[in-house]
């Protein structure tokens, strides 16, 4: 399962409460062109479209061997996440609660398919951000001071 792609400023803006794996609907050379690393989540964010979930902001170079036939590529376009019905639902109806949303995690492949990591999350006030670094570096310095 390598990770294609990692948000790692979701995990310090938000808590996180639950996540889910969901499908990327992609063109053609846009499945090579993330496997080839040329993806990136900064800016990315979860939508609700007509009963559906959609990203946006999710940049997907284009494939540079593709260049030709790509004439009107938008790397930046709003792509489907797919889902199972059920958890459809209970994430449009986590969103629609008062301080959750939904935010993207990472990007990895499994078995050949880009898969898209989500997760309802809470977004941390100033306080709760300055208190987990505060214990990180308090669990830095234990784990220095026992190796000595």
């Amino acid at each position: 399962m390598p990770i294609l792609a990692d948000n790692k400023k979701v995990r310090h803006d938000y808590q996180i409460l639950d996540k889910f794996e969901a499908g990327l609907v992609l063109e053609g050379a846009e499945v090579k062109s993330a496997k080839g690393g040329r993806i990136n989540l900064h800016g990315a964010y979860v939508i609700p479209k007509q009963g559906e979930l959609w990203i946006t902001g999710l940049n997907i170079a284009a494939y540079p061997p593709a260049k030709g036939w790509q004439v009107a590529y938008d790397p930046i376009r709003d792509r489907k996440l797919l889902l199972k019905a059920k958890e459809l639902g209970y994430l449009l109806g986590k969103q629609r609660e008062k301080g959750l949303t939904v935010v993207p995690v990472s990007v990895y492949t499994r078995h050949g398919f880009i898969k898209l990591e989500i997760a309802v999350a809470r977004g941390k006030t100033r306080y709760d951000k300055r208190d987990a670094l505060r214990k990180r570096e308090t669990k830095r310095e234990l784990s220095r001071s026992l190796k000595k």
